[in-house]
């Protein structure tokens, strides 16, 4: 491990006089009174590159630790991975659970140990719900690439909107690809014929390995008056996910 930065040492590498070494680019965001090695009785610095140590780390490869990944990547490049991995550990979204597993595992404890509704989505296509208000919450399953999507709705008061949120389950730096999310209410058929009231919103889709708690803190981020409510038990809900 370096000295400066406390993780594991990455090319390129710098050695001082008295054989310490450290990684480069940690040394050089350092001020130059905090480039000095802390362990060599010589003092000095760390001015030498050390380009056998260097051959050593990049040939040094570990596997994931996460169940089912198995891909074997750079040590000091594990951390970087394992942010990225889509199989990384995500949580329950149901309170209290506890329950942790990959985002494939995960879709199958909570179809079949919490009594969540499942749909199946196409991307690019338009699925439409009527999403109790009592139990909100549900599960879409993305049949092309297996991917999770957790959509949760909230009555934030008597008589205020009804707040609804869409996250997707995995790694929450995880790159690519990336979702979008067209979410849209149709209210009762209003006074004039052939007209109805609707709110819409096109949106990215936040990933996350706690998708519960994001889904709370995003609940604002679309709105259904409760003028649209159908017959104030149900919110007519269409939803369109694009990859």
């Amino acid at each position: 491990h370096c000295p400066l930065c406390l993780r594991p040492l990455k090319p390129p590498v710098l050695r001082c006089k008295g054989g310490h070494l450290a990684c480069a680019d940690c040394h050089l965001e350092r001020p130059g009174n905090q480039r000095q090695c802390q362990k060599c009785e010589r003092g000095g610095g760390f001015d030498m590159r050390n380009t056998a140590v260097d051959v050593v780390l990049s040939s040094v490869r570990v596997e994931c630790p996460h169940e089912g990944c198995g891909l074997c990547v750079t040590y000091h490049k594990l951390a970087d991975h394992q942010s990225v991995c889509p199989l990384a550990p995500c949580k329950c979204p149901v309170p209290v659970c506890g329950y942790e597993g990959p985002p494939p595992t995960l879709s199958h404890h909570i179809s079949t140990v919490h009594p969540m509704p499942v749909h199946r989505i196409q991307y690019g296509k338009v699925l439409q719900l009527q999403v109790p208000l009592s139990e909100p919450r549900l599960l879409l399953f993305a049949e092309e690439d297996g991917r999770a999507f957790f959509l949760v709705g909230g009555v934030l008061d008597i008589d205020a909107p009804i707040a609804v949120s869409a996250v997707c389950i995995r790694a929450g730096s995880s790159p690519l690809p990336h979702y979008m999310a067209k979410l849209w209410a149709n209210g009762p058929p209003g006074e004039l014929k052939g007209r109805t009231d609707a709110v819409k919103v096109e949106m990215e889709v936040t990933s996350s390995k706690d998708p519960g708690d994001v889904a709370v803190h995003e609940l604002t981020f679309f709105t259904v008056p409760p003028k649209l409510l159908v017959g104030a038990k149900l919110v007519s809900l269409h939803i369109q996910i694009d990859k």
